[in-house]
């Protein structure tokens, strides 16, 4: 199957209609390129909150409900397009309201109408210190017709314990939304990673571009990439596709879910079936002196 993530920039909107027809015109391109799923970038939800104005969409606190009470609709606009166009797609998350502080959401939409959410675990600093964002749900495997899917929130991604709670995934899915160069390589550096250990396929989707009506996403770096193991069956190096730095778009690659089983029984190494291994190494090890 063909995967599609996305290098998504943010838009002042003037209209639900102009936010209508941006998804619609992305999901288009992404179907009619044969994509069965389609992911876009961690906080792309952020540019709904330009519906309240520019002072609600300018205040941090404010725009994180501006956000989260145009969720609703804009989870039935995805519903409605992955249905239309046969294809599974992760829309881009946001701050999703509880009965205390807002949760990073992303959701997952089948075409057969099923949804999946999956919050952030793990807030940076940026989140917990100065937005108020917290962490939600804990981590989940989506069952779908084109593989086990999981999804590492950006920050998520870095953490290999988390990695591990979905080593059963297929497809990990990466969503970021990372100001600087080196934020864009800590999180790919993790997706490439989690890859790696579990021996599965890993798609990180960007935010790119410029909001300055928003300091909490004013500067977005980053490129859409798509990873597997350097083993057999995948690229030596493990990229099987890359886009553009800082250009919006999509890029795609094809992945074979065949290719992931295998690797898996009889890589050149075996990593995801190994990692019990080292269960009895997970505390400090000893400092031995050399002095």
């Amino acid at each position: 199957m063909i995967i599609a993530t996305a290098a998504y920039p943010l838009d002042f909107l003037t209209s639900w209609a102009q936010y209508e027809d941006k998804i619609s015109a992305w999901v288009s391109e992404a179907a009619q390129a044969g994509a069965k799923l389609a992911v876009f970038p961690e906080y792309g939800a952020m540019e709904l909150a330009t519906l309240g104005g520019e002072a609600a969409a300018g205040d941090l606190e404010r725009s994180l409900y501006a956000v989260s009470d145009r969720l609703p609709e804009a989870d039935a606009l995805h519903g409605k397009l992955a249905a239309a166009h046969d294809i599974h797609i992760l829309a881009a998350s946001g701050p999703a309201a509880t009965a205390t502080r807002p949760v990073n959401r992303a959701r997952l939409f089948a075409p057969g109408g099923q949804i999946g959410m999956q919050d952030k675990q793990i807030m940076t600093r940026f989140e917990r210190d100065i937005w108020g964002v917290i962490g939600g749900g804990p981590l989940q495997i989506f069952d779908t017709a084109i593989g086990k899917i999981g999804i590492l929130i950006c920050y998520d991604s870095e953490f290999p314990l988390l990695g591990r709670a979905l080593a059963d995934c297929d497809i990990i899915l990466v969503p970021s939304c990372t100001e600087a160069l080196s934020g864009y390589w800590r999180v790919r550096i993790g997706a490439m990673a989690r890859a790696l250990e579990s021996q599965c396929v890993s798609v990180m989707a960007s935010l790119v571009g410029e909001a300055p009506w928003s300091d909490a996403v004013d500067i977005s770096t980053g490129t859409g990439g798509i990873f597997g193991p350097p083993d057999t069956g995948f690229p030596a190096n493990g990229v099987l596709a890359e886009g553009e730095m800082g250009v919006p778009g999509w890029t795609y690659a094809e992945v074979d879910l065949r290719a992931i089983a295998h690797v898996r029984v009889d890589g050149v190494v075996l990593g995801r079936a190994h990692w019990a291994e080292q269960i009895d190494r997970d505390a400090a090890a000893p400092i031995v002196s050399l002095r």
